[in-house]
């Protein structure tokens, strides 16, 4: 949020964020689908479904790469089409979700822990 934050301000140049921003996305993809991979596992439905449609979402978007672009995010084309716009409004859904699944993985492990 922080670097498209920067780049909308004309902090940065639209290469060197999108260079920062793009070696994070497979380690995003990969992260994901294991904790996905793990909830199915472990039989924790609720969680599992909760997780399955963003990792799906995730590994779609990382699939649908354009050949000629430098990755999820391409500095040729994020001013163009209202793209960084919606880079924005992604981050902030994943934020989000993420502050979500925080709390609720929190409330599991100490729910578990904690003695009746």
């Amino acid at each position: 949020i922080i670097t498209l934050s920067d780049l909308e301000c004309d902090y940065i140049n639209a290469r060197s964020c999108c260079s920062k921003l793009n070696k994070w996305v497979v380690p995003e993809v990969i992260g994901h689908a294991v904790v996905t991979v793990l909830m199915l596992i472990s039989l924790h439905w609720f969680i599992f479904l909760l997780n399955l449609p963003v990792a799906t979402w995730n590994i779609y978007r990382y699939i649908m790469v354009p050949s000629g672009n430098m990755g999820v995010f391409d500095p040729t084309e994020i001013h163009n089409r209202g793209q960084l716009k919606s880079h924005m409004k992604e981050a902030m859904i994943k934020l989000g979700f993420h502050l979500l699944c925080f709390f609720m993985y929190l409330y599991r492990l100490v729910s578990e822990i904690a003695p009746e």
